[in-house]
């Protein structure tokens, strides 16, 4: 594919994901962590105009002035920035200012790339386009909390990626103590999180082949989970007895029996299927339960060609740090992942919602601990 064909699939696929939206839905923001997605559709927008079309095509004019403090997420370098929580204040620019922004972005874009374009200008525009990936991935996220938190629970589609959702085959995989090395290594896209390749040491350890099912965690919540200290962080606790949550997010307890939340509406909980929408806190509670812990970064990334994954992203007991030989790039793009390399915890894998090329196990996908609006699960180790 051309690098306009390239670009043009990518666009086009964020589009899509919001075709089944009302334009209502477009404005929403009830949480902080959830973006309106007309804003998601315009951020990704000026990601090519700052980035690409203003420093680099010639007499390039931009859509409207104002956009670069609407739309910038979090970048210093680039100047103020209307902060995350007011997004949903932003009943202008409209739906309809947007769609036009992203087709005049576009019409320049491919005067821009059919011009030809030098190696550091294709390595960005890439770069754009994982980026603007890892927004569809949010969206899904976004469009899933706002109808969710809708009191109406009003269905995206009946068919949607959450009928992808399966456990997988039952197991436990074994592995010796030993030296492994850990990172990416290739000459394909990747993040800068993911380098350099270095080894560590691992001991003796056991992990599931598949992640926990609905069924198993509402044993846990049946069993008390939620009421025992003992199981909780001393974070986690104050975190449940200030939010007072005692199950995941999306499910309801209705007339004696469960129901959940999926694209589709509401729905009796499936028992089969792997319990989503979990926290970090959430996931280490259940495994202590257990007996049993969740797997470091590093145990997840050698054992992971020994079970199938990528349904959803899975915590790891890791928490978010650099890798030996970190260096973070110059200027704004610097920002893109080093910043936040504090007070997360790691998730590996991929969900159902991710980008085919981004279902690597390399990939260091990372939240705050107490985050569960995202597609994550839980998967064993001991």
């Amino acid at each position: 594919m051309s690098l306009w064909e390239q670009y043009s699939a990518v666009r086009s696929h964020s589009v899509s994901i919001c075709a089944e939206l009302q334009k209502e839905d477009y404005v929403v923001q009830p949480v902080v962590e959830v973006s309106p997605p007309k804003w998601h559709l315009g951020h990704t927008t000026w990601f090519f105009e700052t980035f690409i079309l203003i420093p680099h095509a010639v007499a390039y004019q931009p859509f409207n002035a104002d956009y670069n403090y609407v739309f910038n997420s979090y970048y210093e370098n680039i100047g103020a920035r209307v902060i995350r929580t007011d997004r949903g204040n932003l009943s202008r620019p409209t739906v309809d200012d947007i769609f036009h922004y992203r087709a005049y972005v576009d019409e320049a874009m491919q005067k821009f790339l059919r011009s030809g374009v030098n190696d550091e200008i294709e390595e960005l525009l890439i770069l754009g386009l994982n980026h603007e990936q890892q927004h569809q991935e949010l969206l899904w996220y976004d469009i899933k909390y706002i109808l969710g938190h809708n009191p109406l629970f009003p269905s995206y589609a009946l068919k949607n990626i959450e009928q992808q959702l399966e456990t997988g085959a039952d197991g436990w995989v074994d592995f010796r103590e030993g030296v492994y090395e850990i990172g990416y290594q290739g000459d394909q896209f990747h993040f800068d999180n993911e380098l350099g390749r270095h080894k560590v040491y691992i001991q003796n350890f056991s992990i599931a082949t598949r992640l926990v099912s609905n069924a198993e965690y509402l044993e846990f919540i049946e069993a008390g989970g939620y009421e025992d200290f003992n199981l909780w962080h001393a974070e986690a606790w104050d975190w449940l007895k200030e939010t007072g949550i005692q199950s995941p997010l999306y499910w309801y307890e209705i007339n004696g029996q469960w129901h959940r939340y999926s694209l589709s509406g509401l729905e009796v909980l499936k028992l089969d299927s792997p319990v989503s929408h979990i926290s970090y806190y959430e996931a280490s509670a259940y495994a202590q339960w257990k007996g049993m812990r969740l797997p470091t970064e590093f145990e997840w990334e050698v054992a992971s060609a020994q079970f199938s994954w990528g349904k959803l992203w899975e915590w790891t007991e890791s928490a978010y740090l650099p890798y030996p030989g970190f260096s973070k790039a110059p200027g704004a793009l610097g920002e893109y992942n080093g910043k936040f390399m504090v007070n997360q915890k790691v998730l590996r894998g991929a969900s159902v919602a991710t980008p085919a090329n981004h279902s690597r196990n390399t990939y260091r996908n990372f939240f705050h601990p107490n985050l569960r609006w995202m597609f994550s699960g839980i998967r064993l180790s001991k």
